[in-house]
């Protein structure tokens, strides 16, 4: 996969994801051009200012959701709303997606593990094991494999692209999702590390695509993470080393120095987001990868979008974001547009309606 082997901090238990090697970078073709694609943690509500909890299974939010797909169906924007098991459980949930899916012809489904809500429910809830890719090889496979027949069942097609929940992606988890047939993955967040709290560490990871897993089975599509200001050059490095001194990185960010931003209308201001995506492409980003929480589309379920007013500027954003694409040239990707071009025409072709796609 790359320089290293995927391996634990023994003293914290995390993950750290190796970066690619060279050879493993994605070759993107020229008739694939410049690209973002917009994938939907779409899950389950809870209060995300408390421990989680089993109980916590409401989904009441997805019949908000109509409203926002057509907002990007209307400028062609396809969605990949990556569902959990209480979304895939929920038939009034599923209900709701499959309409929208099968209206526009080119959004789709893929699968988001959190494991706290998912049978089996053999490991104690708590922080640590919020992670799926912490639990033992046999736990992780029994609910990441009960996962995606539930969402095979669900909307008549197995998934094909993943996210594990909380970004929790482990050193095992490639081979599992190999197993059942998945192509892409994106778990990995760019530039960023949850090592702290016993998740994994992505400093080593950046925007660019890449194979890996069991045979390179697998491509990676990382959340988008861009750094601006004058020391952005500097990137990664120096950004978790500011880390380490008390109100660093907010001081830098004030004073313009460097910012990390995140692909994302969710605590991202529109103005930071619009100057990453400027960046981005003038630095060559051939895709770019967005995401949103499915809660986020009605007030009152995440802290991003608590009323009225935080919807309306969450419209606002996608607006502003989506504007600044088509002027520079960024396309929207569907899965099968990524999938055809990272893995080929014939695995793109397996997922496509009337050969059991979603």
């Amino acid at each position: 996969m790359g320089e290293g082997s995927p391996a634990r901090d023994q003293r914290r238990g995390a993950y750290r994801a190796p970066a690619p090697s060279a050879q493993a970078l994605v070759d993107w073709p020229e008739s694939f051009g410049n690209r973002f694609s917009i994938f939907v943690d779409t899950e389950e509500e809870f209060d995300w200012g408390r421990p989680l909890q089993r109980e916590s299974s409401e989904t009441r939010a997805i019949a908000a959701l109509p409203r926002l797909h057509r907002r990007f169906a209307e400028r062609g924007v396809p969605s990949v709303y990556l569902v959990d098991y209480p979304v895939a459980a929920d038939p009034a949930a599923v209900e709701t997606i499959a309409a929208l899916i099968a209206e526009d012809g080119r959004s789709t489904v893929g699968t988001q593990l959190h494991p706290w809500v998912m049978p089996p429910f053999e490991e104690e809830v708590n922080g640590f094991n919020s992670f799926a890719g912490n639990l033992p090889e046999a736990l992780e496979r029994a609910k990441l494999t009960l996962l995606t027949e539930t969402i095979a069942k669900a909307f008549g097609a197995p998934p094909l692209i993943y996210r594990a929940g909380r970004y929790g992606i482990g050193p095992r988890t490639a081979g599992l999702l190999a197993e059942l047939g998945y192509r892409i993955d994106s778990s990995m967040r760019s530039a960023y590390d949850y090592s702290a709290e016993g998740g994994p560490d992505f400093t080593a990871i950046r925007n660019a695509a890449f194979r890996f897993g069991p045979g390179d089975a697998l491509v990676e599509l990382p959340l988008t993470t861009i750094f601006t200001g004058r020391l952005r050059k500097a990137g990664a490095g120096l950004f978790h080393a500011l880390g380490r001194v008390p109100h660093a990185r907010g001081v830098a960010a004030r004073l313009g120095l460097l910012s990390r931003v995140a692909l994302t209308p969710e605590d991202m201001p529109i103005a930071d987001a619009l100057e990453a995506i400027r960046i981005a492409a003038g630095e060559g980003e051939r895709l770019l990868n967005f995401s949103y929480h499915s809660p986020s589309a009605e007030p009152g379920h995440t802290p991003y979008v608590r009323d009225a007013a935080d919807l309306a500027a969450f419209d606002r954003w996608w607006d502003s974001a989506l504007d600044l694409l088509d002027r520079l040239g960024f396309r929207p990707a569907s899965q099968a547009d990524l999938i055809a071009a990272a893995c080929g025409k014939g695995a793109a072709s397996a997922n496509a309606p009337g050969a059991g796609g979603l």
